[in-house]
């Protein structure tokens, strides 16, 4: 089976997240090739479609995998290719955005959403799957929280909250963050940005917390890899997260509040311990592995 992903590369790269499920999939030997899409906005977008048609003509895929609605719409504007898009928060929680996603949803030969939240707010009753991307658990494990700090250069006697994004993203809402570590005594807000993926893992186990504060999301890969290295989590209750860390001690759900959120971030503190938040990624069958043998019996049935 050949399989063309198609996804934003406007960040400079493609998305993590996106090139780790293509990379699973090549694992169960589906050859994956991708088409990352430069330009924003519906003429950004639209002007990238010649060059898709003459990827798809050259590369001859057997479906196509769009990851968010406007690549969706991107790619169903030809109708040769059946095409697979998945939903991941933005695409749905922008109205503008919204739009033409629910366009797509009826171009689509499925729809893939990786929330139940999101999939109510589409309004779509039929021909959808309900699926996370999933976390490279290889990658994201538990370590030494000590050996993890002196490999990043980090203090070892430090407090340290490890935020979910760069604190220039507006919809990540760090100016909440700011202020509820502001009310912690030696504590220290690391800002994910500029890091390697192996970077990543390696704070995730170094730092106390895991914060998310973001007003719109849809499933997070930040809390599902944190979770993954067993690191406490505290967020508000935003896209999936209140399910992806239900039940699981050492984490927290805070309002949008700074001091609801500094008294959780303390109750994370005071834990004190990891937490056994990896056997709920497993368990919720969330590996990588895991989520490309679905989608490659997906692809299977669409195309039979």
């Amino acid at each position: 089976m050949k399989l063309l992903v198609v996804c934003s590369k406007n960040s400079g790269k493609i998305a993590p997240f996106i090139f780790e499920q293509g990379e699973s999939l090549v694992c169960l030997g589906v050859e994956v090739d991708y088409y990352p899409i430069v330009g924003k906005g519906l003429l950004g977008y639209w002007k990238n479609r010649k060059l898709l048609l003459q990827k798809i003509k050259s590369f001859e895929p057997d479906i196509i995998h769009a990851h968010y609605g406007l690549s969706g719409l991107l790619a169903n504007t030809q109708r040769r290719i059946p095409v697979v898009t998945t939903y991941h928060g933005s695409d749905i929680n922008i109205p503008g955005l919204f739009f033409l996603s629910r366009m797509n949803m009826l171009l689509s030969a499925h729809n893939i959403f990786v929330s139940e939240k999101n999939r109510y707010k589409s309004g779509l009753k039929t021909n959808f799957s309900l699926m996370p991307c999933g976390v490279d658990t290889v990658l994201f494990v538990p370590r030494s929280k000590s050996e993890s700090r002196k490999l990043l250069g980090l203090e070892e006697e430090k407090k340290l909250v490890l935020f979910s994004s760069a604190f220039d993203i507006s919809v990540k809402n760090s100016a909440l963050a700011l202020s509820a570590v502001a009310q912690l005594h030696q504590v220290q807000l690391i800002e994910l940005k500029n890091y390697t993926r192996e970077q990543v893992t390696l704070l995730m186990n170094a730092s106390d917390v895991a914060l998310m504060t973001s007003f719109t999301e849809g499933s997070p890969q930040f809390i599902k890899e944190a979770m993954a290295c067993n690191c406490p989590v505290v967020s508000v209750a935003v896209g999936d997260v209140p399910y992806v860390i239900e039940n699981t001690n050492g984490c927290f759900i805070a309002a949008y509040d700074p001091n609801d959120l500094a008294e959780k971030l303390k109750m994370a503190l005071d834990f004190g311990t990891r937490t056994d938040g990896r056997k709920r990624i497993i368990e919720l069958g969330w590996s990588t592995e895991k989520v490309a043998e679905k989608l490659l019996n997906l692809y299977r049935e669409i195309l039979h």
